[in-house]
């Protein structure tokens, strides 16, 4: 009983590690990538998807995102992507790159394969991964996030796993065997949360700049409001109000009406109303309940209330959601079209 009461209380102060316990995968495809100089490769955007980068021989380019300079990356260098912005790999820093889906690519499984390309010249090779995210919590924290969150190897040499990590990724890519794909997705789940845990390290603290004054990632920090926030995400169907969410943290009605708002820039039941339909919308993509059932476990009483609420903060209906298509494993359709 001692052992849980101390994690209770440990997530209980750390709202930030909250959120990265969200981070968990979903539509994984991985592609080995072995290049030859010259060579290009032109990532198209992936909105719903994060990708990342492992180079793990040579050096190449990263360039072609907007509002970011052209950055060289070496062995060990991990790159994250978490908006699934589109960009190029590529020898130099000015080759346009082919386009991914024009080059073609050794299928290894379903969701694993390798890709050759390049003129014979100086190699290089990278584990390149594009990811979907389909916890709610995962994807606000994802939002949050640069459009590049880059961890030079240089950076991670203090870390006793970080590159060893990096080297069984690479291992298990060059001589795939029973296992590898889901080895390769356990690493990869932990490298991609260690790169926004490196970022997270590099960012002002509370009150040292504008950043870091406002904003979803910046009110996690906050020991009062992220508490809140955890709240809301732990249990959206509490029937929440300021004053219950204010006793819950220490603050009154008011106080916690104000800090809130200041902090995440939306008042704290705006908040919620949004949180549950986010909610909402990812479980009726897995079309695993009822919609009287899924309005009761993000706190409405009625289907009606909940299709209203629903309507009014997504713009669709429930029912229009759950007649979607499920997105296929693999590429994201729309990337590979």
């Amino acid at each position: 009983m001692g052992s849980a009461m101390s994690i209770d209380a440990w997530n209980r102060d750390d709202p930030l590690g909250q959120a990265l316990q969200f981070l968990r995968m979903s539509g994984v495809v991985y592609c080995c990538s072995e290049f030859t100089a010259p060579w290009g490769l032109a990532l198209p955007p992936m909105p719903d998807c994060l990708m990342f980068h492992a180079v793990t021989s040579g050096r190449c380019w990263l360039h072609g995102l907007v509002g970011e300079a052209p950055r060289e990356l070496e062995r060990g260098d991990f790159a994250l992507l978490p908006h699934g912005t589109g960009h190029v790999l590529s020898s130099s820093p000015d080759d346009p790159g082919t386009p991914l889906f024009d080059l073609e690519r050794e299928q290894l499984s379903e969701s694993f394969e390798v890709l050759r390309h390049g003129g014979g010249g100086r190699a290089m090779s990278t584990i390149c991964g594009a990811v979907r995210f389909d916890d709610p919590a995962a994807r606000l924290l994802l939002a949050a996030l640069p459009a590049l969150v880059l961890v030079p190897a240089a950076q991670s040499a203090g870390s006793e796993w970080f590159q060893p990590l990096l080297g069984l990724m690479a291992a298990e890519a060059r001589q795939p065997r029973a296992g590898s794909e889901a080895v390769i997705t356990r690493v990869a789940d932990i490298l991609v949360v260690q790169a926004v845990r490196s970022w997270m390290d590099t960012q002002p603290g509370a009150g040292e700049g504008a950043a870091a004054r406002t904003g979803w990632l910046h009110a996690l920090r906050d020991r009062q409001i992220g508490r809140a926030i955890v709240l809301m995400h732990r249990s959206p169907q509490q029937p929440w109000t300021l004053a219950s969410l204010g006793a819950e943290v220490g603050l009154s009605r008011s106080a916690f009406a104000s800090r809130f708002s200041a902090l995440v820039g939306l008042p704290p039941l705006e908040y919620l109303t949004q949180w549950r339909m986010r909610v909402a919308q990812a479980r009726l993509r897995e079309r695993d309940e009822g919609l009287a059932t899924l309005a009761a476990r993000v706190g409405y009483q009625s289907e009606a209330a909940f299709s209203r609420a629903f309507k009014r903060v997504t713009g669709m209906t429930p029912g229009s959601l759950q007649r979607d298509t499920t997105p296929a494993a693999g590429w994201p359709a729309a990337a590979a079209s």
